[in-house]
């Protein structure tokens, strides 16, 4: 189990402000490319439009990374809400949805981690966090841009959304900050001090 001193002190210090506006701006900025990417690969899809969903861990990574170097309540949902807002003002093609998702999905993650009351952060952990927010996500999606799709077609939807949030989104995100920890860049921070008690 990994428990911080964090946890208990939910109020942020100026760093975790920055590294959770930081990690948010990051992403807002790759998400314009991974959108057009989704565009790009359109045509494959089409014909079996679920397969879609596989790539949805992506767009909840800034929340992942946040929640688990920062470590406050919040933390997730700032990070997605950065990110999402900077995507549509650099003229992201969801426009206002845009928006909503950042909310979903950074709610998701936020869930995820308030569920063990923001004591834990471990892989299983965020891979839970990832679960929810693309099962979250896909609840909207279902309703916002899904709305024709027979529900056999929308629960495969779900299946891929959820493997996808459980991959790409907890598990990359919890080897990312694994990784970037390795470096030292997170010594302030929870992941880095665990880091420095296993080496």
């Amino acid at each position: 189990m990994t428990t911080t001193a964090e946890a208990a002190r939910p109020r942020f210090r100026t760093i975790d402000l920055v590294v959770t506006a930081g990690i948010g701006a990051a992403f807002g900025v790759a998400f314009l490319g991974y959108g057009a990417f989704y565009s790009l690969i359109s045509p494959l899809t089409a014909a079996f439009k679920p397969a879609e969903g596989l790539l949805a861990g992506i767009w909840i990574l800034p929340a992942v990374i946040a929640a688990l170097v920062v470590r406050r309540p919040g933390a997730a949902i700032g990070a997605e809400l950065i990110a999402s807002a900077l995507e549509m003002l650099l003229g992201g093609q969801w426009g206002w949805g845009t928006i909503i998702s950042g909310i979903v999905q950074g709610g998701g993650v936020e869930l995820g981690f308030a569920l063990l009351a923001y004591r834990r952060f471990t892989l299983p952990v965020a891979m839970l966090a990832g679960l929810l927010a693309t099962s979250l996500e896909w609840v909207y999606e279902r309703f916002a841009y899904y709305g024709e799709m027979g529900w056999g077609f929308a629960l495969l939807l779900l299946a891929a959304m959820a493997i996808s949030g459980v991959v790409l989104g907890g598990a990359l995100g919890h080897a990312a900050v694994r990784a970037l920890a390795a470096t030292g860049a997170l010594d302030p921070f929870g992941a880095g001090r665990e880091r420095a008690r296993r080496v």
